[in-house]
């Protein structure tokens, strides 16, 4: 079920993607797909298609919703477990519970910048460094709700600092702890894939910003505001 630009889309992610390749060889394919899918021009056209209905837009929908860490999380294209693609619209000074979070992934990722910047912080856990709380994060049995179990104190050393600008990508192995941010005072918008055969049941959260609640809920959107996004998403990629 789909149009062209959506069917092109998930025949390239499948070719690319598929088989169980070691995770050093899925993260270079991941970054390398992302790059050629976030291409503006491509990406217009993929997400003009989908606000006009194609794809499953009641399907998205309910896996589309504001992120704790403060940015616009819709999906575009579910390839099941092994295969994500999201929009990702990032907005400057958002207030968000988890906007300072230092954090890891469930499976390898990649983005691709399209428009605006990302600065982007990556962590190590060490025995110097800046002092935070460390919980496990999981999703919650019943619902798609984040919830957040204390896991003790921990200490973090920076390892990297970087900013990456429209037209570059960067992809990490699902452990990477890092921490990442609108730079800009536009809004930043990614293409971002998670991809893998295994998911984690768990991933890592560090916070130096005071304790977390136990949950926080996932609120889904419509599909009619999952399309209204998408068509403000389109209208935003038109732009120069």
């Amino acid at each position: 079920m789909g149009g062209r630009q959506v069917l092109a889309a998930r025949r390239l992610l499948t070719g690319a993607l598929d088989g169980a390749p070691p995770e050093h060889e899925l993260v270079a394919a991941a970054r390398s797909v992302v790059a050629e899918l976030g291409a503006p021009d491509l990406l217009l056209e993929l997400i003009t298609e989908l606000a006009s209905g194609e794809g499953d837009p009641e399907a998205c929908a309910r896996l589309s919703y504001r992120h704790v860490l403060g940015f616009d999380k819709l999906l575009l294209i579910d390839g099941g477990p092994r295969q994500m693609l999201r929009a990702h619209v990032w907005h400057p000074g958002a207030g968000a519970i988890g906007k300072e979070d230092i954090h890891n992934h469930r499976s390898p990722l990649a983005s691709h910048v399209v428009r605006g910047r990302l600065a982007m912080e990556l962590y190590e856990v060490g025995d110097d460094g800046i002092s935070a709380a460390r919980y496990a994060e999981s999703l919650a049995e019943r619902s798609a709700d984040w919830v957040l179990e204390p896991a003790g104190p921990a200490r973090l050393r920076l390892t990297h600092v970087g900013q990456y600008a429209a037209g570059s990508s960067y992809a990490l192995p699902a452990h990477t702890l890092h921490r990442a941010w609108c730079d800009t005072d536009e809004p930043t918008v990614t293409l971002f894939l998670e991809t893998g055969a295994e998911r984690r049941a768990h991933t890592d959260v560090f916070t130096a910003a005071g304790p977390h609640p136990g949950a926080v809920a996932k609120v889904p959107l419509s599909t009619a505001e999952y399309l209204a996004a998408l068509g403000e998403l389109a209208e935003r990629l038109r732009t120069p």
